[in-house]
């Protein structure tokens, strides 16, 4: 259990929550394992299969207090909610903040920032920790181009102009992502981002890596009442999670491409884990996913400190956070988004 941003998290899987008077009590296996004053709290995420009591429900929803639930691996189930959706006043500015171009633009900076400054971070870290087996020349040209893109997206003042930095940014960061791969060559070299469909193992780890964080970010969105569908880089589009997207811009590096560099560069995933269609798309097959899915929740539990709220968290944990940071900002208790920077 932990409380982050008034916010108690429960992580723990066979816990129960139940209330007594003003006060949320943490259960397992009949014995009480904590407590808090609900009027502390203003999210309760519950990460367990036993879920709540009915009486809970009733006083989070009658105080305003969200309860989401979600599986123990980060997968959206419900929201308590009564006859009045809680969300509704955060939704509307949500709504506005999407249909005006200027305050899109902030917000797309902030996820666009993040993910560049990241994936800078990546290719440095790299040329720190193996110095010896990648060309460091090249990867800190690469890193001090990423560098620069910095001050012209900050400028940025318009959706387009942020696209066109953010399309050269990520050129450059993928310029050097195949030596960034130490191990395996003759299988995972990479050349260039394909997606539809992917034409190489590297490009079908990517994809599989995003669509997962992309539905870690979508229930991070769903749990703190964001509507994730409506985004403010990526535009609304029917059946397309728009703010999940965005979300994600800047999680992409530290969380999905380590994760991919990890499974090759050990070697948890093989040339035997990929298959070839007859239209040129190459996949993964169903041991490979399953062994890339056990070490995406092995990675989840792994701590970090987080940039913003200088506390250790679950990297599981970070979508949460920033969409609980997304949540405070479009509320007014922040003044701009705090993206995650990684380093």
């Amino acid at each position: 259990m932990r409380r982050l941003l008034n916010t108690l998290f429960v992580l723990t899987e066979d816990s129960y929550l139940s209330l007594d008077g003003e006060n949320v009590v943490l259960n397992r296996e009949k014995a009480e394992m904590a407590r808090f004053p609900l009027h502390t709290l203003e999210n309760i995420l519950c990460f367990s299969y036993p879920g709540a009591s009915p009486a809970l429900m009733g006083a989070c929803v009658r105080r305003g207090i969200g309860l989401a639930f979600f599986t123990p691996r980060g997968r959206f189930l419900a929201r308590a909610g009564g006859p009045v959706q809680g969300n509704v006043l955060l939704r509307q500015q949500q709504y506005r903040a999407a249909d005006d171009p200027d305050a899109s633009c902030l917000y797309a900076k902030g996820f666009i920032l993040g993910k560049v400054y990241n994936g800078r971070w990546v290719l440095e870290r790299a040329t720190r920790d193996h110095p010896q087996r990648v060309p460091v020349e090249r990867l800190k040209e690469l890193s001090g181009q990423m560098a620069a893109a910095l001050s012209r997206i900050e400028a940025a003042e318009t959706l387009d102009e942020l696209r066109g930095q953010e399309g050269e940014a990520a050129g450059r960061y993928f310029d050097g992502f195949d030596s960034l791969i130490l191990q395996q060559k003759e299988t995972f070299a990479f050349t260039v981002r394909s997606r539809r469909p992917p034409l190489d193992p590297v490009n079908a780890l990517l994809s599989f890596a995003y669509t997962l964080l992309a539905n870690d970010c979508a229930s991070a969105l769903e749990g703190v009442g964001l509507d994730p569908y409506v985004g403010f880089m990526h535009r609304p589009r029917p059946g397309r999670a728009s703010l999940a997207l965005d979300l994600m811009e800047e999680l992409r590096p530290v969380v999905a491409d380590r994760m991919v560099l990890s499974c090759i560069n050990q070697k948890m995933l093989s040339a035997r884990h990929f298959e070839r269609q007859e239209s040129g798309a190459v996949l993964m097959t169903d041991e490979g996913r399953r062994a890339f899915l056990q070490a995406w929740q092995q990675r989840k539990q792994q701590t970090i400190q987080h940039p913003f709220l200088g506390e250790k968290v679950p990297w599981g944990l970070v979508p949460h956070l920033q969409a609980l940071l997304l949540a405070r900002a479009l509320r007014g208790d922040l003044e701009r988004y705090p993206p995650f920077f990684w380093k």
